[in-house]
């Protein structure tokens, strides 16, 4: 019995799992920012790019 009282009073496996969702929920953050943020980088080269090409045709 004092066996399932120690199992029951564990707290680790409890702080293991909040570990993992504070990572899980850290790595969507920076998945979403970095996803916007290449994104944003894209458009900014293409307008560079645009830019270039039509002020080098003439």
């Amino acid at each position: 019995m004092s066996s399932l009282e120690s199992f029951l009073r564990d707290e680790q496996g409890a702080t293991a799992v909040e570990y993992g969702l504070i990572a899980a929920l850290v790595s969507v953050a920076i998945i979403t920012i970095l996803g916007t943020l290449g994104n944003n980088l894209v458009a900014t080269f293409q307008s560079v790019a645009d830019g270039l090409s039509t002020n080098s045709g003439g």
